[in-house]
């Protein structure tokens, strides 16, 4: 198996698998309600001029995240 990287760590246009949400309390429980979770797959689409926020599409949609929050997202390129 592949070595985990932070999500914010992806390069514009490569997808990865979730392996670990981290976070605690509120940001925990919103990342669940966004569809961020074990086994997903995530695009990185874009990111902004300034390089925050960076724009993802997961599980048909298109969610905006901070680099801090991206960092508590870990993943599998592939």
């Amino acid at each position: 198996m592949s070595e985990s990287i932070q999500l914010h760590l992806l390069q514009r246009g490569q997808h990865g698998t979730i392996t670990k949400v981290n976070g605690t309390g509120a940001l925990r429980r919103r990342f669940v309600e966004m569809g961020i979770v074990k086994g997903e797959t995530i695009l990185l689409e874009r990111h902004a001029p300034l390089g925050d926020p960076m724009a993802y599409f997961i599980k048909g949609y298109h969610l905006a995240l901070r680099k801090e929050e991206a960092a508590q997202i870990e993943v599998v390129l592939g």
